[in-house]
């Protein structure tokens, strides 16, 4: 049986003159895919007007609450004991937004409840990643 979780969090926008506007954001995680965590925002603060997610390991979201992590697309680094940026990278851009880091602490912590670090179950995961990519070749 997989479980879910979601929690809402606060996000800042940073803005190019550094302003912070506030952007709800949903965090997602399932056991069914217990390596990674999910970032929603919602269709109104979108370009193209549709929800948007972001999906990055979890292992990622444990190290930027640390010190400074990722590469490619999505960044993670602490501000001050308070907050963490995440930095987001796309074709379109980036987003450089300040969450609160206790929130953020507290969604890992809460997944860590689910799967814990290092018991998650690959098979099932690898099986439904396959059986997407080669459909019923």
């Amino acid at each position: 049986m997989d479980i879910d979780l979601e929690q809402s969090a606060q996000g800042r926008l940073i803005t190019a003159d550094e302003q912070e506007l506030p952007v709800p954001t949903t965090l997602r995680y399932t056991s069914a895919d217990p390596l990674a965590v999910h970032l929603d925002f919602p269709s109104d603060v979108s370009l193209d007007g549709e929800l948007v997610t972001w999906t990055f390991a979890r292992s990622l979201l444990e190290e930027g609450l640390r010190g400074p992590a990722g590469g490619g697309d999505v960044h993670l680094w602490p501000c001050g004991r308070a907050r963490t940026v995440v930095e987001l990278h796309s074709p379109y851009g980036l987003a450089l937004l300040q969450f609160d880091t206790s929130a953020l602490r507290g969604f890992l912590l809460r997944t860590y409840a689910v799967v814990a670090a290092g018991q998650e179950d690959l098979g099932a995961a690898v099986d439904r990643g396959l059986s997407s990519l080669f459909g019923s070749v």
